[in-house]
């Protein structure tokens, strides 16, 4: 299956955006609604993955300073070719930016795996909707897609 992925304005397509979000981050994983929605999605770059049929399928952002998040894939669709191809159009975006290094919130048992492939620790420990995360951060010239798979 091929995916199309295109840069999406929040204050247009924020309908689809939330939908996919909200599957997968409220319902699925239990994350607070009020938790998921922030102040960030009116001033960060989103991304649209559609199917061939173009249905929506998986979501992503980009904030001004770098950072990746929220990334929304629909389980049927959770496969390496979106995870790739969603994370390199984001880093390419980044790139495009002027930023020289993107970076993550990683959950705490991920870090490890995170460091073995280019990313450094940045930061204490901190609290996002109850989870311990790590931020993470990578130089883009050394940007692997491997260590992500779930990164819901």
């Amino acid at each position: 299956m091929s995916y199309q992925i295109d840069e999406v304005e929040w204050s247009i397509d924020k309908e689809l955006l939330q939908q996919i979000r909200e599957r997968v981050f409220v319902c699925e994983l239990h994350i607070p609604k009020d938790i998921e929605f922030d102040h960030l999605d009116k001033t960060a770059h989103h991304v649209l993955v559609t199917d061939e049929c173009k249905c929506p399928v998986a979501t992503g952002r980009l904030c001004n300073d770098g950072l990746i998040g929220r990334i929304a894939v629909l389980p049927e669709h959770r496969n390496r070719s979106v995870y790739k191809s969603l994370l390199n159009y984001l880093v390419g975006m980044a790139e495009k930016q002027g930023c020289d290094c993107v970076s993550i919130n990683c959950i705490l048992n991920e870090v490890d795996r995170f460091k073995r492939n280019g990313f450094s620790a940045d930061g204490l420990v901190f609290m996002e909707a109850g989870i311990p995360r790590q931020r993470m951060l990578c130089p883009i010239k050394q940007f692997d897609t491997r260590p992500f798979t779930l990164v819901h």
